[in-house]
């Protein structure tokens, strides 16, 4: 029944989260424009972008990156169906981390030296913000004692009251899991300031790369849905708060793009690791003791 239940609601996020995503990605576009003093495009021209792509003929050195990102969208829906059906958290991170494995290896198969730098710094983003994520985890059990998201809405009070730090580091990686600057080293196709061509995406075209746009959508509307998860409780209702929440974040991360130059890799991993040691590991020390 469970397993039902987590096909259902994937192929209702799969629906649904592509559309939001898209949405969110036009307002941005506009945010961004206003804050750099432009008029900026139109609210969904992401979605025109994406539907030229996809009418381009399929060009590219190989047809295995094709299914390599196939298989990273179909996880991406698979990890936010098991998140928003209430199911396994930890299976939810495995399953997006999962995603990113297949992203990196669709870049390294494409045998390009700008695509292979790009999955270079696409592995070490996953390794900086994955011990935060899984803290992150941790910090959630202690408090719901369950892994499953469900049990956010049984507590009395959210879990940002108990899991500050946890929230703290989960708002730091986030910088990266949405790929904003200073910490877009793999891949920034919207930024001039790009030094490897488009990193990870270098030699994916057409429907390929419309993919990785939706793959992208689908992803931003997951992690907000993390962040949401730390303001509810009680019931259904205070999912509002959640999004007013998840949505003031994503404006906090749009302003942080468009004020901060890019950081080499070396800061993003160091800062990434202290943080998560220092505000997730205290986090959970302070809950193993309560």
């Amino acid at each position: 029944m469970a397993i039902l239940k987590t096909l259902i609601a994937t192929v209702i996020f799969a629906v649904v989260a592509p559309v939001i995503g898209c949405l969110l990605a036009g307002l941005e576009r506009i945010i961004s424009a206003r804050m750099q003093g432009r008029v900026g495009p139109k609210l969904l021209q992401p979605y025109w972008d994406v539907r030229k792509l996809l009418e381009k003929e399929r060009a590219s050195v190989n047809g295995v990156e094709g299914v390599y990102i196939a298989a990273a969208l179909g996880f991406a829906m698979l990890a936010g169906g098991i998140f928003f059906s209430g199911g396994n958290l930890l299976l939810c991170v495995f399953v997006i981390t999962l995603s990113s494995l297949f992203f990196i290896i669709a870049a390294y198969s494409t045998r390009s030296p700008y695509a292979e730098i790009g999955a270079a710094r696409e592995t070490i983003q996953v390794m900086s913000y994955e011990p935060m994520v899984l803290f992150m985890a941790i910090v959630f059990y202690q408090v719901t004692h369950s892994f499953d998201v469900v049990a956010a809405f049984r507590l009395t009070h959210p879990i940002i009251c108990f899991g500050l730090g946890a929230f703290i580091g989960l708002a730091f990686i986030l910088t990266i899991k949405l790929r904003k600057s200073p910490f877009d080293i793999s891949d920034s196709g919207h930024h001039g300031h790009q030094d490897i061509v488009k990193g990870v995406t270098t030699e994916m075209s057409g429907p390929t790369l419309a993919k990785v746009e939706i793959m992208h959508w689908v992803e931003d509307v997951l992690f907000l849905g993390w962040v949401g998860m730390f303001f509810v409780w009680g019931g259904p209702v205070t999912i509002i708060v959640a999004i007013v929440f998840a949505l003031v974040m994503w404006f906090l991360e749009i302003w942080i793009d468009n004020n901060f130059a890019r950081v080499k890799w070396q800061p993003m991993l160091k800062w990434a690791w202290a943080v998560a040691l220092v505000a997730g590991g205290i986090n959970i020390a302070v809950l193993a003791f309560i």
